[in-house]
């Protein structure tokens, strides 16, 4: 792939988290337990490029997403809140992902995702409010952690295929099991 090409992807890959993490304010939240969870459906392109792209590329798409989406759409504690959540369900997805498909699958992957993503978010509310019960609702983001990870995770693995056959794209294909 060219350096053109990769950019190209990048951006579009970018650009896809975004309109996905708008249009996602707007869809009512399965988990009404707890206000403001979502099912976090810009992380199918999370999972999408930590499969194609390099870790480099992967972090960049992450943080246009951020930025761009807390410009259009957010405020300073929205950026803390998704940018910790980010950072901590990139770094859990990028070392469980270094098992290996024989392992652990895409699915397994995205899952160890959305409850890193809760657990971040969740940490640095404990840091702004200088309160520790907000750990209390740690079972129940959990809980949904699960379920929007495998969700998003099936999403990602059926999608994976159609990213690998684009024309353009010639990187080699990681293994990803079923």
């Amino acid at each position: 792939m060219t350096r053109n090409q990769r950019l190209v992807l990048i951006s579009l890959l970018a650009a896809q988290a975004v309109i996905i993490g708008l249009l996602e304010r707007y869809i009512p939240s399965p988990f009404s337990f707890a206000p403001g969870v979502k099912l976090g459906l810009a992380n199918i392109i999370t999972c999408i490029a930590l499969y194609t792209l390099s870790v480099k590329d992967t972090v960049m798409i992450i943080i246009v997403r951020l930025i761009l989406t807390t410009f259009l759409s957010g405020t300073l504690s929205t950026f803390l809140y998704s940018s910790s959540g980010a950072i901590l369900s990139f770094i859990g997805m990028f070392f469980i992902m270094q098992l290996g498909p024989s392992r652990v699958s895409l699915i397994g992957v995205s899952t160890v995702g959305g409850v890193l993503h809760n657990f971040g978010q969740l940490i640095m509310a404990s840091i702004i409010t200088n309160e520790w019960t907000v750990l209390l609702l740690l079972p129940y983001l959990t809980g949904a952690g699960i379920l929007s990870g495998i969700a998003i995770g099936i999403a990602a693995n059926y999608l994976l295929p159609h990213v690998h056959s684009l024309r353009f794209y010639k990187a080699p294909k990681k293994e990803v099991s079923r």
